[in-house]
């Protein structure tokens, strides 16, 4: 096993792909930091607080894992909390031209902090969070996407949402 590593995001909500990534960061890293991310410029559905207590419910009983917020660069929160290691996600290669950039990015701003690159199960290699919420919002069914308490909330918050 190597040291901390730190898989940031939105999480805006959790999906089965980021817990199946998770589990994969786990298995290389003794201690796992799942950090949500303060980034009002998405636009979130969900509270910061709301996001990481789904996370919390998700990573429920997988060791080494643990889930925090951050509103600063996500390579000063990494020297913060001494990881030199980033964690990121690509589903599809679409995905790959934007956490590149952000990586050299990250790698210019902290040359400590190297950034790692996981894929998900090829069943999730599709899934997105936007894709979801748009999906649940026209009433499909996307429970095989995240779990129930997940799309619970989801489709709680779209309720409030259009009833405004």
């Amino acid at each position: 096993m190597c040291q901390k590593a730190i898989y940031p995001g939105s999480f805006d909500p959790v999906t089965y792909g980021h817990i199946d990534l998770i589990k994969r960061a786990q298995e290389i890293f003794s201690e796992v930091i799942v950090a949500v991310a303060h980034n009002p410029q998405k636009h979130p559905l969900f509270s910061v607080k709301e996001r990481v207590e789904m996370l919390k419910k998700a990573t429920q009983g997988m060791p080494g894992v643990t889930v925090e917020h951050f509103d600063n660069l996500v390579v000063d929160y990494a020297l913060k909390r001494k990881a030199n290691v980033l964690i990121r996600g690509l589903r599809m290669i679409s995905d790959f031209e934007y956490e590149f950039q952000m990586a050299l990015t990250n790698r210019k701003l902290n040359p400590q902090v190297e950034t790692i690159f996981l894929m998900p199960q090829e069943s999730f290699s599709y899934v997105s969070s936007k894709l979801l919420k748009e999906a649940a919002f026209l009433g499909a069914d996307i429970s095989a996407f995240v779990p129930d308490y997940v799309e619970k909330a989801l489709r709680r918050k779209l309720k409030l949402a259009s009833s405004r």
